[in-house]
């Protein structure tokens, strides 16, 4: 990829803001980050805007008519290519329930689609691995899962899953109380994989279980899962409890009232926020039907749901989500880490979500209004409005 010089009106990371700022890349990877170095020379000019560590989404679904479930690795691609847009540089596709056979072809999917995009220069976002969302869930608290293919859990599954993937699976959501779940839970995670509750019924005690035996994150906090009661807190309220839960947030304001995504963040800290999209093929597009898991998806004014009402993913995307939580009073370095640095830790994956020597030459670029500008992956401009 060779060598790129940086120049930043501002870089704004999960931990500090730095001015007038160079950041030079080497073959796709930060090789130094100087402020007040700004000022000379030749290279990619971003003085009059600001400078953040890619945006990753880590649970989204599709995006402009490209959809996870197809099994098409064309389709993962089609998604990587739209994201930037959005100033999205990394994501985890992910499924929705479906038969064993189908979510084996999209394991095989993703794994194509991650030699592909390695192969050459960046052309788009980069496929970070799978996320399953469900089966393994409960049919009460199913949203819009198909429930003809939820089924109890099974590790023999899993292990098909993650040999499918060359070991891209990245993490899995299931309900602890379904059967076999919680008894898997540890042997998941020994291979590397997230295990993230949701899309459950379960009470205090069973979450509780679940986190100790190695579940790290939640899916989507509050949407599908067992509402809360004073004398019965269930799995949200522990989730909100344990330290070493990263929780999801859809801050589209529609999943969630506006005070809701503020409650959560303050009392969890933004150390432990994730900002996720959970996006459909709809979204980018004009309100019509679609289809998410084989379900037919009414999307009016924006918003998708089921014809039951049930809302149906959803069809943000994390730039929008960024103005909104930046509009309830959080400052944007803590944003940032919600959107970058945070969703990289909850997954293990290295290397993303800050600015500095080591960490890939990932940034999302936006003007003052917080509107995506550019992006850039591995030192590459992939996208740019610039001139708009």
């Amino acid at each position: 990829m060779g060598r790129a010089i940086i120049y930043a009106g501002r870089v704004v990371t999960p931990f500090t803001t730095l001015r007038n700022a160079l950041i030079e890349v080497r073959d796709g990877i930060v090789a130094d980050v100087c402020e007040g170095c700004g000022s000379a020379g030749s290279g990619i000019n971003y003085r009059d805007y600001i400078v953040i560590p890619g945006i990753l989404d880590t649970h989204i679904h599709g995006i402009k008519g490209f959809d996870v479930n197809s099994g098409r690795a064309s389709d993962i691609l089609g998604m990587s290519r739209s994201l930037v847009e959005h100033g999205v540089t990394g994501f985890v596709p992910s499924t929705v329930t479906a038969p064993h056979d189908e979510l084996v072809k999209v394991c095989r999917a993703v794994s194509e689609a991650f030699k592909e995009w390695s192969t050459g220069a960046p052309q788009g976002a980069r496929v970070l691995g799978l996320h399953l969302e469900g089966p393994y869930i409960n049919p009460e608290k199913k949203g819009a899962q198909n429930p003809e293919f939820i089924r109890e859990a099974s590790f023999k599954e899993v292990l098909e899953y993650f040999k499918a993937s060359n070991g891209l699976l990245r993490m899995i959501t299931l309900a602890p109380e379904v059967k076999g779940a919680l008894e898997i839970v540890g042997r998941v995670s020994a291979l590397g994989v997230v295990v993230s509750l949701g899309h459950s019924n379960a009470d205090y005690e069973t979450a509780v279980k679940a986190v100790r035996r190695g579940a790290t994150r939640a899916t989507h906090l509050f949407n599908a899962m067992r509402a809360v009661h004073h004398r019965d807190p269930g799995l949200v309220v522990a989730l909100l409890e344990e330290q070493a839960v990263y929780i999801e947030l859809i801050a589209d304001f529609i999943h969630l009232h506006p005070a809701v995504v503020r409650f959560a963040i303050r009392h969890v800290g933004v150390d432990r926020v994730v900002l996720v999209s959970d996006s459909i093929s709809a979204t980018g597009l004009p309100d019509g039907t679609y289809s998410l898991g084989g379900l037919k998806v009414y999307v009016s004014s924006g918003v998708a749901r089921l014809a039951n009402g049930s809302l149906a993913g959803s069809t943000l995307t994390l730039d929008r989500a960024l103005a909104n939580v930046a509009k309830l009073g959080f400052n944007l370095n803590d944003v940032v880490k919600m959107l970058s640095l945070n969703p990289a830790r909850s997954l293990g994956l290295a290397k993303l979500g800050d600015v500095r020597p080591g960490y890939y030459g990932d940034f999302t670029v936006l003007n003052d209004d917080l509107r995506v500008k550019a992006a850039i992956v591995g030192g590459v401009e992939v996208y740019s409005s610039r001139a708009g």
